[in-house]
């Protein structure tokens, strides 16, 4: 079971273009059929793309609500520059048509009553307090069969990213208590996706210990750990494989665990 994680980058390359080059991304990402693509930073215009997709950040025109289509056309007068800030943002993922898809749902990292919550037990300053609210993060699951027999609950998360990783490590064990408490006895659990959070960090070590049992993490603040089954070696793709037409698509790395 090929599993690989991709922040996205909503389609931009680096240094960021007028145009988006996302359908390249994909193209390239699906080539050789990995058995589950998770993929972070995805317009909400898109997710007609993909197996599941979960939207974090809705379109907006300042504090107003919008379209996805809407977002699109005004995204499409430079990409580069505008990003996120008309389209939202989005998880999503990509199952090989060779496994079934069982069940999908998904969970905020960042509600309020749960920031509330940290910020008291962590003493979180203001600003701080508002930085972490101002973009909802969430978390998806999807519950496979694999062609192989073995079941797979693979969840993809996007974490916040600031300055103080706590934010980050809060949200992290959030995903990891949702993805663990959602996969039934003999899953195979799979947590990828953007941490914002590199191996260092307190709350992926924790991961690695009995306790949680999860895969020790790999390079990178990019991860797919595993809880209940073999992992290879965390592979980091060099620049050279996402360069398309002379520039580098994304400002991420894919990121791959072969599952044995």
């Amino acid at each position: 079971m090929l599993v690989r994680s991709w922040n996205l980058f909503h389609g931009n390359t680096v240094p960021p273009q007028r145009r988006a080059f996302l359908d390249e991304m994909l193209r390239l990402a699906t080539e050789d059929d990995p058995d589950v693509l998770c993929v972070q930073e995805v317009p909400a215009w898109a997710l007609g793309r993909f197996t599941a997709g979960d939207v974090a950040a809705r379109p907006a025109l300042g504090p107003l609500p919008s379209t996805a289509g809407l977002g699109r056309r005004l995204t499409d007068l430079h990409h580069g520059w505008l990003r996120s800030a008309f389209a939202g943002q989005a998880n999503a993922m990509i199952v090989a048509p060779r496994h079934r898809v069982l069940a999908h749902t998904q969970l905020t990292l960042n509600p309020r009553r749960f920031r509330d919550a940290q910020a008291r037990r962590l003493g979180l300053g203001i600003v701080t307090r508002l930085a972490w609210g101002k973009e909802r993060r969430v978390v998806q699951a999807v519950r496979i069969a694999a062609a192989d027999g073995r079941t797979f609950l693979v969840a993809n998360l996007h974490c916040t990213g600031f300055a103080d990783r706590r934010l980050a490590e809060a949200e992290t064990f959030r995903a990891a208590w949702f993805a663990t408490s959602t996969a039934l006895p003999g899953d195979v659990v799979v947590l990828a996706g953007d941490f914002n959070l590199t191996a260092a960090s307190g709350a992926l070590r924790d991961l690695a210990s009995p306790a949680w049992g999860f895969s020790h993490a790999g390079p990178g603040i990019d991860h797919v750990l595993v809880r209940g089954a073999a992992p290879g070696e965390t592979r980091t793709w060099p620049p050279e494989r996402r360069r398309y037409l002379g520039r580098l698509l994304s400002d991420h790395a894919p990121v791959e665990v072969d599952v044995a």
